[in-house]
């Protein structure tokens, strides 16, 4: 047991000699210097492709361009109208299962805002009354600014919309359906 004791206290006294108290000043650093040129990125110099700015404009890369893009709108444009909806938002003012009430809230929002059209519908088992048929949110900001005061629960949903020349085919199809019965 002695043993034990006398290692440890070798042990503690070596350990507490090791051990010094480092002290430096900022003299010491006043001559340190690093170089960092060789893991900073290279720029070039802007001054040098600022004047040869004008060889890159040359009119034929934008026509190049400028036919690139008429392209690529075209198919966007005719891709869009094969499409028989499109996405956008509505003003949802009143969504529930009461019939009555539905249609009070339509009476009302048509009464006393009569630039507003609304739209009732019919979703198995509540009714909807929307207002508008916008593409952006931000049209869709204008209305609900209008009704929120009159109808609080108002708010702006995303909706799909048929287009109009779809509604027609759609139309003439039912009509045809229902002559051949």
């Amino acid at each position: 047991m002695r043993i034990f004791w006398i290692l440890g206290l070798a042990l503690i006294l070596a350990s507490c000699n090791t051990s010094r108290k480092t002290t430096s000043s900022a003299s010491s650093y006043a001559n340190y210097q690093e170089n960092l040129n060789p893991s900073l990125p290279v720029y070039p110099d802007y001054r040098a492709q600022m004047n040869t700015k004008a060889s890159f404009e040359s009119a034929e890369s934008a026509e190049a361009i400028d036919a690139q893009l008429a392209q690529v709108q075209a198919s966007l444009i005719s891709k869009n109208k094969s499409e028989p909806y499109f996405s956008g938002y509505s003003v949802l003012i009143y969504s529930g299962i009461d019939r009555e009430k539905a249609f009070k809230t339509r009476d009302d929002l048509a009464m006393n805002y009569p630039d507003l059209t609304p739209e009732m519908q019919y979703e198995q088992p509540r009714y909807l009354v929307k207002v508008g048929k916008f593409t952006h949110k931000i049209e869709a900001q204008k209305s609900f600014a209008e009704v929120k005061s009159e109808f609080p629960t108002a708010r702006i949903i995303q909706d799909r919309f048929q287009r109009e020349e779809f509604k027609t085919l759609n139309e003439l199809n039912q009509e045809n359906a229902e002559g051949q019965n």
